[in-house]
C-alpha cells in the first residue's frame, strides 16, 4: 500500500540550502553530521532504468543519506521493518539536482529508484560496511507490495530483476531458531 515518505518513522527529507551568485551556486546538502563508513555514488544513462529494491539485514543494517546531483529520479522506498505501523508499506519521492535535497532512510528501510532523466546521478553516505551476506533486494514488481513506477521499466540489473519476494525476513539468520 502507497504512504506517504513522511509516514515511514525515521525517514528524513531536508531540502539543501543553494547560495547562488554570478560565479554559480554553492550547495550545502547536510548542515549536521551524519555517520558514513561509505561514499559511494551511481550514474545512470538512460531514463526508466530501475536500481533496487535494496536492504541489508541484521547484523549488518545501514542507514542511507543520499542526494541527486544531476538530473532527476523517482526514489521508492519500502519498509520492512515489522515492528512499525507502516510494514509493507511504500512511498515515493522525486529528488532532483534542480531542487536539492538530501533524504535519509533508516536500517529496515528498502531502497530503488527510478531515473526520471538520463544522466541522473545520486550520491550515498552508508552507515555500516557492505555485507554481501546481509545483502537483501525486494522484488521491484512484487505484486503484494504494488509499486507504482512512473516510467516503463527500462535497464535493470539481473539481480535486480530478480529479487526476493515479499516478505524479506531481516533478521540476524544466525539468531533466528528454526
Amino acid at each position: 500500500m502507497r504512504c506517504d515518505w513522511s509516514d515511514i518513522a525515521g525517514v528524513q527529507l531536508r531540502p539543501a540550502a543553494v547560495f547562488a551568485d554570478d560565479r554559480g551556486n554553492f550547495t550545502k546538502v547536510l548542515a549536521e553530521p551524519v555517520e558514513a563508513e561509505q561514499v559511494c555514488t551511481s550514474f545512470n544513462r538512460l531514463r526508466g532504468t530501475v536500481r533496487g529494491l535494496h536492504v541489508q539485514a541484521d547484523p549488518f543494517p545501514e542507514t542511507k543519506t543520499l542526494w541527486c546531483v544531476a538530473g532527476a529520479v523517482w526514489d521508492v522506498m519500502v519498509d520492512l521493518r515489522a515492528s512499525e505501523p507502516t510494514y509493507g508499506n511504500w512511498a515515493g519521492v522525486d529528488l532532483t539536482a534542480s531542487e536539492p535535497a538530501a533524504l535519509t532512510l533508516p536500517p529496515g528501510v528498502a531502497h530503488g529508484y527510478q531515473v526520471i532523466e538520463d544522466g541522473a546521478t545520486i550520491v550515498y553516505l552508508i552507515s555500516g560496511e557492505f555485507a554481501p551476506t546481509a545483502a537483501r533486494t525486494l522484488r521491484w514488481d512484487d505484486p503484494t507490495v504494488g509499486i507504482e513506477w512512473p516510467l516503463p521499466v527500462g535497464v535493470m540489473s539481473e539481480a535486480d530483476r530478480s529479487g526476493m519476494s515479499w516478505p524479506i525476513d531481516l533478521r540476524d539468520p544466525g539468531a533466528v531458531s528454526s
